[in-house]
């Protein structure tokens, strides 16, 4: 960690990295696997002012598009790839997940978007940056070594519950034959247990896709009547269930809410904010 950078760490398996004012996030677990690129923007490096300031990548929140394209162009230039290489979800918090490909590169930043409802990516080509968009939900960073394809997928509590996670994998494992004991698997930047409070209707949700052992793993009761859910550890079950090894999931632990000041939050901001990004590529 650097010390000019004020982010209030819950774990130490993230690492802070910087090129020129861009400031990005990445996991050495995944750092170490050969031939994949990654990173997690911060809200540090780019032009956006007022409530975006100032790495907005979000077209839809209200900022200028000129702006927004100069920041991808920037986080693109930091972790390294291209800006027309990227292929961008289309999060509705389903659990669908899409295969793409070459063909596919620049939707939703060079050109429209083809599909709608996508909040999963897949491939197995290289120089194709898949990339999703957040400001609590919870990135997921999927890795097959051995047969070299990468999934990108975002899940908020309607995705998590759906257990996109486990979507993913299998749509790797159907699309790629990936073997789900190979997989490593990264649980990015978002909201934690302690700042995410939500109502029964939520918790019934979650009663009726976990176990109960499970539910007392993620689901804290409160005195008002609200509960406190962990969307880490829901996102971990579903990676245990497709056959993720545990030792093969990392969890950041770092919190959006919490750190509002580096990282964009919904829920921090009551709304007003920009999006940061997840990106990966095979190289």
């Amino acid at each position: 960690m650097k010390d000019n950078y004020s982010f209030k760490w819950q774990a130490e398996n993230m690492t802070i990295k910087n090129e020129g004012e861009v400031v990005y996030l990445t996991f050495p677990s995944l750092e170490a696997v050969i031939g994949v690129r990654h990173g997690f923007s911060t809200r540090l490096g780019g032009l956006s002012k007022g409530v975006y300031e100032s790495m907005n990548l979000s077209f839809t929140r209200g900022d200028s598009d000129e702006v927004v394209k100069e920041n991808f162009r920037r986080i693109a230039k930091a972790i390294g790839f291209t800006t027309e290489s990227i292929v961008c979800g289309d999060q509705t918090h389903t659990a669908n997940v899409l295969r793409v490909g070459k063909a596919d590169c620049g939707n939703g930043l060079t050109k429209p978007k083809p599909y709608q409802d996508i909040d999963g990516l897949i491939t197995n080509e290289a120089d194709v940056t898949l990339a999703t968009f957040y400001a609590d939900c919870v990135p997921l960073y999927i890795v097959d070594p051995v047969h070299k394809a990468i999934g990108l997928s975002h899940s908020g509590w309607k995705g998590t519950v759906q257990k996109i996670g486990k979507v993913t994998v299998e749509a790797m494992t159907r699309e790629f034959q990936t073997n789900p004991s190979d997989v490593l698997v990264a649980i990015g930047p978002s909201i934690c247990q302690d700042c995410y409070e939500v109502s029964e209707d939520v918790v019934a949700e979650f009663e009726a896709q976990y176990s109960k052992v499970q539910c007392q793993e993620m689901i804290i009761a409160k005195e008002n009547g609200k509960y406190q859910l962990d969307l880490w550890q829901a996102c971990v079950c579903n990676f245990l269930e497709a056959g993720v090894n545990e030792d093969n999931i990392t969890v950041g632990g770092l919190c959006t809410c919490c750190n509002a000041d580096m990282l964009f939050s919904h829920r921090a901001s009551h709304g007003k904010r920009g999006n940061l990004a997840a990106f990966m590529s095979i190289e």
